[in-house]
C-alpha cells in the first residue's frame, strides 16, 4: 500500500525511523525494537539510507526482513549521491521484486570517509530529478509504480540560504511526483506550522508529516546539532537540559527531552497535524514513553481520539 493511501485514510499517522545495524548483535536487538514498537501499530517505518555499499545492503536486508516478518508498511530511503542511473534502476528493480512499494526520495550527503566528494559524477544533482525517476520506473507488482515521499525544513534547508527559492525547490519535488513531505526534526512547532503555512501559500497541498525526536541524552543533543544541519534548540528546552546539571544523567536529560516532544505532540494533534514521524534512534523507551504521556496505548487508538 502506497503512503498516500494510508494517509487518505487517517486524518493522522504515526510512523517511525530506524537505521541499518552495523553488526548481528545490533541487527536482533533492532529487531526486538522494532518488535516492541510494532505493538504500538504504526502506519508505517521507514529505514535510513547511506551512499555506501554496505550501507545500502544493510538497508535493504533490513526493508525486506521487516516486509517479510512483520505486518508493517516499509519505507525505504533512496539518496542520489554515490549513483549511476544503471545503479539506481537496480535498486527500484530489487525493491520491486521484494514488495517494497514505497521510498523516501532524497538528495544525500557523500559518505563521511570521502572527503571532497566530486557531486558531478553522480547521476543526479538534485532530489528533484530522483523523483522524477522513481515516478517514471516501472514496479510490476503495482501498476501506479512506487509511493514517493520526500523531506521537508521547517528551520530552512541547510543547503538553501534563500528561503523563498527553498519553497520554489520543494514544489518541484512534488510537481515530479512526491506525494507527501516529511520532515526533518525540530524542537519549536511554531517553525512547523510556519513552514506548513508558507507551503499552503506556494501552492504545495500534499500532506506534511512532522518529524519529531526525543532527546534522551546530553551527548546525544550534541550529535543532533552536529547531524541536522541548522536545528535550532529553543532557549527553553537548554535551559531545562541545563537544569540536569552538573551530572546530566540521562534519565534526568532523557525525562526532559520526552516531556518537550510529548508537548511537541499534543500542540500538533491539536493543530491538525496530519502525521508524526519519530525518529527512534533504534530505540523503543522513548516512543513509547511518549504514547503513554498523551494517554492512549497504541496509534489505532490516538488516530481515533483525532479524528
Amino acid at each position: 500500500m502506497h503512503i498516500i493511501d494510508i494517509l487518505d485514510q487517517h486524518q493522522t499517522t504515526f510512523s517511525f525511523e530506524f537505521f541499518p545495524p552495523k553488526t548481528t548483535k545490533a541487527s536482533e536487538e533492532l529487531f526486538q525494537t522494532i518488535s516492541q514498537l510494532q505493538e504500538l501499530q504504526p502506519s508505517f517505518v521507514s529505514v535510513t539510507y547511506g551512499a555506501g555499499g554496505t550501507t545500502r545492503d544493510r538497508t535493504h536486508e533490513l526493508i525486506v526482513r521487516i516486509q517479510n516478518e512483520t505486518n508493517l508498511t516499509a519505507v525505504s530511503h533512496l539518496t542520489s549521491v554515490c549513483h549511476t542511473r544503471d545503479e539506481l534502476r537496480a535498486i527500484l528493480d530489487r525493491y520491486a521484486v521484494s514488495g517494497i512499494e514505497n521510498i523516501l526520495a532524497l538528495r544525500g550527503d557523500p559518505p563521511r570517509d570521502q572527503s571532497g566528494y566530486d557531486r558531478s559524477n553522480d547521476a543526479f544533482q538534485y532530489a528533484e530529478e530522483l523523483v522524477r525517476f522513481i515516478a517514471s520506473h516501472p514496479n510490476p507488482p503495482n501498476p501506479r509504480g512506487f509511493g514517493i515521499g520526500v523531506a521537508g525544513f521547517p528551520e530552512g534547508h541547510p543547503c538553501t540560504p534563500n528561503r523563498l527559492h527553498e519553497l520554489d525547490y520543494l514544489k518541484r519535488k512534488v510537481d515530479g511526483g512526491a506525494q507527501y513531505i516529511c520532515t526533518q526534526l525540530f524542537f519549536d512547532n511554531r517553525d512547523f506550522f510556519d513552514f506548513r503555512e508558507r507551503c499552503e501559500m506556494a501552492g504545495i497541498s500534499v500532506p506534511i508529516i512532522a518529524g519529531i525526536m526525543p532527546i534522551t541524552s546530553r551527548q546525544g543533543m550534541v550529535r543532533m546539532a552536529d547531524l541536522a544541519l541548522g536545528a535550532r534548540f529553543p532557549a527553553r528546552l537548554i535551559r531545562a537540559i541545563e537544569r540536569c546539571a552538573p551530572d546530566y544523567t540521562n534519565e534526568q536529560v532523557s525525562k526532559v527531552g520526552i516531556h518537550w516532544a510529548t508537548e511537541q505532540c499534543r500542540d500538533l494533534l491539536d493543530a491538525h497535524v496530519r502525521g508524526i514521524h519519530f525518529y527512534t534512534l533504534n530505540k523503543s523507551d522513548a516512543t513509547r514513553q511518549i504514547y503513554q504521556n498523551l494517554g492512549v496505548k497504541d496509534s489505532i487508538a490516538l488516530r481515533s481520539s483525532v479524528t
